[in-house]
């Protein structure tokens, strides 16, 4: 009975302790992080001393150096050496005592020694750097491992640990020499080296600081190929796309490739809006043969490459004449099928918006709708298609029923809502104002973040400017501008938004005017005046329906066109905090936290 009393009595001894430990280590952690070392100290040195835990260690030492016991932890520091010679971090820790009491030299000493006698084992030395890194000795960490390479006489040993090392410090250039030492065996890594530059280089300078060193490294060993894929891409990170293409070029003569790294770089300058240099690389690829695998792929691209370039303004008619034959030509070549049908559509906008041939551009469309086997959705986005070309050909009826057939088949769908904000814009071309609202109205729930936002702008442009018969008239005028806008041409929708002031003075229309002139602007590539109306939108027009617009916009720009990201960063941040509702929140968030460094994921 007595040996049962004892056991029930340890048991409970055993379970009161344990529940004492928790409640203390909860009590412990919370000081720690309220900042509060006194209190927390004396409770982390109760359940070191009970434990002989590191993790109460390192919280109970630091505190201790918080509130500047230095003679305190010096004392129980040589008394756990002394216990414990085999544990590193002990040494370690008495170092950094007496670095933040200014007893530089003794911690250098003690520091200098921990790693020269680290014995010749790759874990001790691993382990040590660690003892550095939770101590916060950072170039220590980094000495140990450079100790390590001597000792093993291995230039390439530690090389993960010394760039995860560099990377947190931010230290580019060596971070820059070391990817240069690691790729040298491991040319596999080089993405994680594009996304760990990435995150931390900040302007020019420091891509400056990477070719400089890749041309060294180039020069020594000119047959490593991935220091050449590495330098073309800190050419397209500086959007020096030509000076990428001759270093593709060249390295695909040298190497006699078959063009697909440089088609899929090619695709790179597309995705970059660089189409000259997209069009050379396209057409170098095609100088290789029919006989080559990318082939069609490549004239395809070459193709679609001319056709972004027409879009963004810059082919004169002959040129667009000529591509819409290459594109009659692929149709004539492969007949009308699912596989050409992004020829068609594309021969339709050619003829449509650019060779006003509209007649031509119906045809072209009917012509789509009748090929077999095509998926239904497309159907309904050719409808939408043709619906635009009766806009366009002044045939607003037929556009409306096309606009409304889609609408019904796709009921609830994307592509049924995008052809019913087609209608509701068509009744605001043509000044049904209150009709349009009426659409718009319906569709600011749509499943679709775009044509949601598009239909609430669109609403409330027209609730806005219709509260007197002097912006209701210049609310015509600037239907008449976005019709014209639509259709393509340019200078008459700038020259109808010009006048709007001028017929109708002190209208409330002169937000919606800059939002317009500037997506114009951006449309044309005449990025200054772009850049003009939108930040005299930002500054002048706090309330505009349009400033989360104008915000994303402007940062876009910015950070994609004028290689400006610091103040691309800033707009960024200023449309989160401005208007956490808006639906370009969740980009511009993305885009800010990879300029600010934050994704650090290889």
């Amino acid at each position: 009975m007595k040996k049962l009393i004892l056991l029930i009595c340890s048991i409970f001894s055993f379970s009161f302790l344990q529940a004492q430990e928790g409640v203390d280590e909860a009590l412990a952690y919370q000081y720690y992080q309220q900042a509060d070392y006194e209190k927390a100290a004396v409770l982390l040195e109760k359940l070191f001393n009970a434990t002989k835990n590191d993790g109460y260690f390192d919280l109970y030492f630091t505190s201790l150096i918080k509130i500047k016991k230095y003679k305190e932890a010096e004392a129980i520091l040589k008394k756990l050496i002394k216990e414990y010679p085999d544990k590193s971090q002990y040494g370690v820790a008495l170092g950094r005592v007496y670095q933040e009491n200014g007893r530089i030299e003794e911690a250098n000493k003690i520091f200098q020694g921990a790693i020269n006698a680290t014995p010749k084992d790759e874990n001790k030395f691993r382990q040590l750097a660690n003892d550095f890194y939770r101590f916060e000795a950072y170039d220590m960490a980094i000495a140990t491992f450079i100790q390590g390479r001597k000792v093993f006489g291995d230039e390439q040993l530690f090389g993960f640990e010394l760039l995860s090392i560099y990377r947190y410090k931010k230290d580019k250039v060596m971070l820059i020499q070391e990817y240069m030492n690691v790729l040298t065996n491991t040319p596999q890594l080089l993405p994680q080296a594009q996304n760990a530059l990435a995150s931390i280089f900040e302007d020019n300078k420091d891509y400056q600081l990477l070719q400089t060193a890749l041309f060294k490294k180039i020069q020594k060993d000119p047959q490593a190929e991935v220091f050449t894929e590495m330098l073309i891409w800190q050419y397209i990170q500086q959007q020096e796309y030509e000076i990428a293409l001759r270093q593709l070029i060249a390295q695909d003569k040298r190497t006699k490739g078959d063009g697909t790294f440089l088609f899929n770089t090619a695709n790179t300058f597309l995705a970059n809006k660089a189409y000259p240099t997209a069009i050379k690389a396209y057409e170098y690829i095609l100088t290789k043969g029919t006989e080559s695998e990318i082939y069609v792929r490549a004239k395809v691209a070459l193709i679609n490459a001319k056709y972004e370039l027409v879009v963004a303004g810059k082919f004169d008619n002959q040129a667009i004449a000529a591509l819409a034959n290459e594109y009659q030509e692929i149709l004539t070549q492969y007949g009308k099928n699912i596989e050409t049908l992004f020829a068609l559509k594309k021969l339709a906008y050619l003829q449509a918006y650019y060779l006003n041939d509209l007649k031509k551009a119906e045809e072209t469309l009917e012509s789509g709708l009748k090929i077999m086997n095509v998926p239904s959705a497309e159907i309904g986005q050719l409808k939408i298609d043709l619906g635009d070309i009766y806009v366009l050909s002044k045939q607003p009826w037929e556009a409306i029923l096309v606009y409304e057939q889609v609408a019904k088949q796709f009921e609830n769908q994307v592509i049924g809502n995008e052809a019913r904000y087609r209608a509701a814009k068509l009744n605001f071309y043509v000044g049904d104002f209150k009709y349009a609202k009426s659409q718009a109205d319906v569709l600011k729930a749509s499943t679709s973040a775009l044509i949601a936002n598009d239909a609430l702008n669109l609403s409330l442009l027209i609730s806005d400017n219709l509260q007197s018969k002097n912006d209701s008239l210049a609310l015509v005028m600037y239907a008449d501008a976005d019709m014209f806008q639509f259709m393509n041409k340019t200078d008459k929708a700038l020259a109808k938004l010009d006048s709007i002031d001028t017929m109708f003075p002190k209208n409330s229309l002169t937000d919606d005017i800059l939002m317009a002139k500037a997506n114009i602007y951006i449309k044309t590539n005449d990025l200054a005046n772009a850049v003009t109306m939108l930040k005299t939108l930002i500054t002048d027009h706090n309330t505009s329906i349009w400033r989360d617009d104008a915000l994303f916009t402007l940062a876009d720009i910015l950070e994609k066109k004028l290689n400006n990201p610091e103040e691309a960063k800033k707009l960024y941040q200023q449309l989160m905090n401005d208007y956490p509702g808006s639906m370009f929140n969740a980009e511009a968030r993305k885009r800010f936290r990879n300029m600010r460094g934050d994704n650090l994921g290889t």
